[in-house]
């Protein structure tokens, strides 16, 4: 059967009679016009990669007729051009093909069949940390600690580059993934023998959907998804509703994209998006640079949807333009989204897709405003900062609350540091970052952050010199307009040096704090604050000594550093005084969007990044002088604490195991809302008196080499100790905050690894209960790869985030979701029960199981496996371990 979808249509360049394109559009049907542009390049992807998807799945009446048929489960493989990888996410990626060669060695296949068949790039951009800060030489510093610490990670991963075929390393200190894809990496048009289709990607890192912005659909996955599309599997998806947010308006003077983002988070968080796909339309949108889609494009898992997509229009070619891209490779990409009705106009409503849903934003509206002080969602605009966190101090303890007793709202703490005096108080600033891809991509207000600085040095300002100030550009590319544009002198004076290129502060590798701080906010049980310019802010992710974390644009992160206080109302109080005794408010040195974009026009040019990425691969010397070996097998070191082969495929068969109904499991945790993968396998600071402390300390090394909890995701067993580990998790069974859960049988209180082991060793199998939104946040593998490792067999929560529900079916354990309105509270649930999960033989998508207690109590839930493709992973016991079958035979 032929596919009724491809088209060959006349050669764009008479020059090249053999160039085809795929032309979707040529359907003899005006309800294609009005599928929505994501969708377009779904099917297109979906059919390019498998010619059976209409003989499967019905007719064109089927897809065409999409509103319709996406509420009726319908299945679609979709199979990404490229996948994308950092080194947090791609170590463990790497580690896992490495035991994937030696597993299907051993059951008696070709283990060079476990190698990447379509492009995989692997940016390392999460090992660095913010060990130095506010010198000249601060970058070399913490390049140079993070190659101390890192090495035999980075040799490992230079293995994976000459092992495997198609998988491209791209060196530390190069920038952020996300950053590199925007500017570098992305071709919008995919150009493969002459065969023109367009551009999609899935990555390893939540924040993928960046991306979007420039017009490439795309999103992030988890790593055990990732490492099956590198092999081939196609990602099977139900075919998701689009949510059209119409943009229009001008926004104010003084907003930034920043602000746009914030305002649009909270806003989709409360239409509810999880699942969907979220299309910006209308004439709003032709107001905003590609920089600024590409924000409101990063933050899309903070509110939730799969992903957040811009069509291609004259904007993104102009920008491929500007980024110095092959300009007859860029008009060529224009002519092909031409030919196949894929160029947006975005002024032209009679372009506008059927959505299945219409929500809208006036720009003209949205004001200045930060995010905090614990969710992404929680936006609090700028004029309100100062009245919100003291209501917070005194909120019962949550998301919005410190429940801080009345009387100890306006403690004062001496600090003496360096020789000189100061006062810290609740909402007292001590960290201060420009970093994360969400805000450093973007020029406008980079560099609005640098004429800032230039007015605030030149009034007499300065920053305290215990705020821990940095700057970590997304590329190298930042730093180089933001010298040019003589602005970066005025930044270091006030401490936001170049400290490193990569994610820093905003994934928790902010570094120490300086000692006598961490004793004050300590002494005082003070709610300190970091303000960054990033995208997440969940509870000990930042730092673990900042109770409150505030999200802000580059500007207003100076702003507040300057301040050195959230508890500042800038209309009506001043930054600072200077040595003149003046008083200098936020309104005298805040820059004009005019200002910022005549200094953009002149100094952000196309030489710029032609410059930087010409040599990105080569420029970093201590990478190139990096030995690994080349063997396609990876000899495993017994004594290395940061690679080991995982015992996923111990004692894997090509014969499949049937389900067993899980019986008379103990609840290992039990939570409410918003348990986060920070949560649940956090990357940061490895606590001296946590299990993996003991670990790694049974295994010679010191406080000082333990390194974090991102950097040791090739070893499993730091990792199983690592699950849970947050020193914010709150578990209902425990009073307080703290990585520890209750042993039933024995009634003591242990930490949560210990607890597991336990259970372990006495056969129990475990299971965890949760409230809505359970795995928001990051992508990382480990956050179901943990649980599975701590004998986990399934989790019940009222909902999940995507990618993390995504990796549980991936692990093999079981998402199980209460039925519409019931929850643990509803069913009278305490969690001390013990709960026999009824798994029938024949198995269906999203079936209702009977779960039943040592109570006597029954009750139902749906098993969240949504297709038939992820049951087929469950019968394998995980996708791997069906990969891993598929290959051998």
């Amino acid at each position: 059967m032929s596919n009724p979808f491809v088209r060959i249509v006349e050669p764009l360049d008479p020059k090249q009679p053999l160039k085809k394109f795929f032309n979707l559009s040529k359907l003899e049907d005006a309800r294609y016009a009005r599928l929505p542009f994501s969708i377009r390049i779904l099917l297109e992807a979906a059919i390019r990669n498998c010619d059976e998807f209409l003989v499967k799945k019905g007719d064109v009446e089927n897809i065409l007729n999409w509103k319709v048929m996406q509420h009726k489960n319908v299945e679609v493989p979709f199979k990404p051009a490229r996948v994308i990888l950092q080194d947090f996410t791609g170590v463990p990626a790497v580690v896992d093909f490495a035991a994937m060669r030696d597993a299907v060695k051993k059951l008696g296949g070709d283990p060079e069949k476990i190698n990447p068949i379509c492009p995989a790039d692997l940016v390392i951009d999460h090992s660095i940390q913010v060990d130095f800060n506010r010198q000249s030489d601060s970058l070399q510093k913490n390049q140079d600690l993070e190659f101390e610490r890192n090495k035999e990670r980075f040799e490992f991963l230079k293995w994976g580059s000459q092992a495997f075929k198609n998988l491209r390393i791209i060196p530390p200190g190069s920038g952020i993934i996300h950053q590199v894809n925007l500017e570098y990496l992305a071709r919008v048009v995919m150009d493969q023998d002459g065969y023109f289709y367009p551009d999609s990607v899935v990555g390893t890192d939540s924040h993928t959907t960046m991306i979007d912005g420039l017009g490439v659909l795309g999103w992030g996955v988890g790593g055990i998804e990732a490492e099956a599309v590198m092999l081939g599997q196609p990602i099977s998806m139900v075919l998701p509703e689009v949510v059209g947010y119409k943009l229009v308006g001008n926004p104010e003077p003084l907003v930034t994209s920043t602000d746009i983002v914030l305002t649009i988070t909270k806003h989709l968080r409360q239409v509810g998006v999880v699942g969907k796909f979220v299309e910006f339309f209308g004439p709003g949108v032709a107001q905003l640079s590609i920089a600024d889609r590409a924000t409101i494009a990063n933050m899309c898992p903070e509110y939730g949807a799969t992903a957040a997509y811009f069509p291609v229009d004259d904007i993104s070619i102009g920008y491929l333009i500007q980024t110095g891209r092959n300009k007859e490779k860029v008009m060529c990409t224009k002519r092909y989204l031409e030919a196949v009705g894929m160029l947006r106009d975005f002024k032209n409503s009679s372009q506008d897709p059927d959505f299945t849903q219409v929500v809208e934003l006036d720009l003209h509206t949205v004001v200045p405003c930060c995010s905090g002080p614990k969710r992404p969602q929680d936006k609090v605009a700028v004029s309100e900062m100062k009245k919100d966190f003291e209501t917070c101090l005194g909120a019962k303890q949550g998301f919005k609350g410190f429940q801080i007793a009345p009387d100890r709202h306006n403690s004062i703490i001496k600090l003496n540091f360096e020789g000189h005096d100061f006062e810290l108080t609740h909402g007292s600033v001590v960290i201060a970052a420009i970093t994360s891809c969400t805000n450093t991509s973007n020029p406008s207000v980079m560099l609005g952050a640098g004429l800032l600085a230039k007015k605030a040095v030149e009034a007499g300002l300065t920053v305290k010199p215990y705020i821990k100030t940095s700057l970590s550009p997304g590329s190298g590319v930042v730093t180089y307009y933001l010298r040019e544009s003589g602005v970066m002198r005025y930044l270091s004076q006030l401490g936001f040096d170049v400290v490193g290129y990569g994610c820093m502060t905003c994934i928790g590798n902010s570094g120490p704090l300086p000692e006598s701080v961490v004793e004050a906010i300590t002494q005082g049980d003070l709610v300190a604050v970091g303000v960054l310019s990033g995208n997440r802010n969940f509870e000990g992710r930042v730092h673990p000594n900042t109770r409150a974390n505030y999200l802000a644009s580059p500007p207003l992160v100076i702003a507040y550093a300057i301040a050195g206080t959230v508890r500042i109302d800038f209309e009506k109080e001043p930054l600072g005084i200077n040595a003149s005794g003046k008083k200098i408010f936020l309104k005298d040195i805040w820059p004009t969007r005019n200002e910022i974009q005549a200094v953009e026009r002149q100094f952000v040019i196309p030489g710029m990044f032609k410059e930087v990425y010409e040599k990105i691969e080569t420029v970093n010397k201590a990478w190139n002088s990096l030995d690994a070996p080349s063997d396609k097998l990876y000899t495993w070191n017994p004594k290395s604490t940061y690679i080991k082969s995982p015992p996923f495929f111990d004692g894997l068969t090509l014969a499949l195991q049937t389900p067993k109904t899980i019986e008379d499991a103990y609840v290992l945790l039990s939570f409410g809302d918003s348990v986060t993968t920070d949560h649940i396998s956090p990357a940061g600071n490895i606590a001296r008196n946590s299990p993996a402390a003991r670990y790694l300390t049974s295994r010679g090394l010191t406080p000082r080499e333990f390194n974090s909890y991102g950097s040791r995701r090739g070893n499993d067993a730091v990792m199983a100790r690592g699950t849970f580990a947050n020193i914010r998790l709150v578990n209902k069974f425990i009073d307080k905050q703290g990585p520890q859960t209750i042993h039933f049988p024995s009634g003591e209180i242990l930490d949560v690894f210990d607890a597991a082991e336990r259970y372990k060793q006495a056969g129990h199998p475990l299971i965890v209960l949760a409230g809505k939104e359970y795995g928001a946040g990051s992508s990382r593998d480990w956050a179901a790869k943990g649980p599975f490792l701590l004998g986990v067999k399934a989790v019940l929560a009222e909902s999940y985030e995507r990618i993390h529900r995504s990796n549980l079916v991936g692990m093999g354990v079981i998402p199980l979701q209460y039925l519409p309105g019931e929850n643990a509270g509803t069913l009278g649930l305490t969690g001390r029960e013990r709960y026999t999960i009824i798994i029938p033989e024949k198995l269906k998508p999203q079936m209702n199981v009977e779960i039943k207690l040592d109570t006597g109590k029954t009750f139902h839930a749906i098993m969240r496996f949504d297709t038939d493709v992820e049951l087929t992973y469950f019968h394998n016991g995980g996708i791997l371990n069906y990969m891993i079958r598929k290959m051998a035979s």
